[in-house]
């Protein structure tokens, strides 16, 4: 890396400090950072809603406010902080998961890399839900994946297809033009 990189403050003798020599996670900068509108909706959900031991979650206020809707609000600048937490929390695992695939000489971080990661920085207790999250993710993929191989399975070659389509479009467009002109026959 170069030292305009990191604007020439960079000095060759002493260790890279992540908060403060890299430009992307300095506070305020929008060049690494979540959508705040869906931090926000999350935000929302949460609290909104009752915790899961059945007693009122710690976000949310008196038992007098609406079902599904929370008294307690969360203030923008509390959000930003979240974010730029959620930011360090996303770097450190990535870097975390990176040495540990650099170690097993792979060149992709996999799910595994991701479950030590979260285990080697003490966030055991994520590695449960994790395993749920990702077993749904490549539930979804292999599902997707099937949709995606109906084009190969209905045994047409894509100028067939395409003569098809052009036909559709034909039809739909008479159908349209008829409806928009009635008194025009």
């Amino acid at each position: 890396m170069s030292d305009k990189e990191f604007g020439g403050m960079r000095s060759s003798t002493r260790a890279l400090d992540p908060i403060t020599d890299i430009p992307y996670l300095a506070p305020g900068s929008d060049d690494l950072s979540l959508p705040k509108a869906t931090v926000q909706k999350i935000i929302n959900e949460v609290l909104a809603s009752p915790s899961v031991s059945g007693s009122s979650n710690a976000f949310s206020s008196s038992t007098d406010s609406a079902p599904g809707k929370s008294a307690m609000s969360f203030a923008k600048d509390t959000r930003d902080l979240l974010i730029e937490c959620c930011v360090e929390f996303i770097t450190m695992l990535s870097s975390e998961a990176n040495d540990i695939a650099e170690k097993e000489a792979k060149k992709t971080i996999a799910c595994e890399h991701i479950t030590k990661a979260l285990e080697d920085l003490g966030f055991e207790s994520y590695v449960p839900e994790l395993l749920k999250v990702a077993e749904g993710f490549k539930s979804s993929q292999q599902t997707r994946e099937r949709k995606q191989t109906k084009i190969e399975q209905s045994g047409l070659s894509n100028e067939e297809l395409i003569r098809q389509q052009e036909e559709l479009f034909k039809s739909a467009g008479e159908k349209y033009n008829a409806m928009a002109s009635p008194g025009a026959d």
